[in-house]
């Protein structure tokens, strides 16, 4: 069985039950983290809307508090969720800013100052593009 994550009409990802609700149970986790709702509609018959907006929002705020992480053991635990987001943001035609998350304060690999930060974003692009192939529907 699948649940879906729709915008409109067009099936963004259609995820094992499984998936999908480890994945919405992160939702909540760092809705509170960001301070801002996710823009992803509850799960009634298997589906559920995505807000085009609310959730561009959600992702850019996600990646800013992503990149801000000074704590290595929650880095490397949201960041399997942050792809992931990010993934769902680009099937949809979300632009991401990535911008804020090279500015964001941060720890040793990802201040703006170091030219580390780059390869910390690089790496988290090539892993949301990675799983694209496992969003698609």
């Amino acid at each position: 069985m699948s649940q879906f994550y729709k915008l409109s009409d067009h099936t963004l990802w259609d995820p094992s039950n499984g998936a999908s609700r480890l994945f919405m149970s992160q939702v909540t986790v760092y809705q509170a983290e960001v301070g801002l709702p996710s823009g992803i509609g509850p799960m009634e018959a298997d589906e559920c809307q995505i807000d085009p907006i609310a959730f561009a929002a959600f992702v850019d705020a996600l990646l800013a508090w992503h990149g801000r992480t000074r704590h290595a053991i929650m880095a490397t635990l949201s960041e399997g969720f942050v792809a992931t987001a990010l993934a769902l943001a680009e099937k949809a035609n979300i632009e991401v800013n990535w911008q804020a998350a090279e500015r964001a304060e941060g720890h040793y690999l990802k201040t703006a100052s170091d030219p580390r930060a780059k390869e910390w974003t690089a790496a988290l692009q090539q892993k949301s593009h990675e799983l694209i192939r496992h969003i698609a529907s």
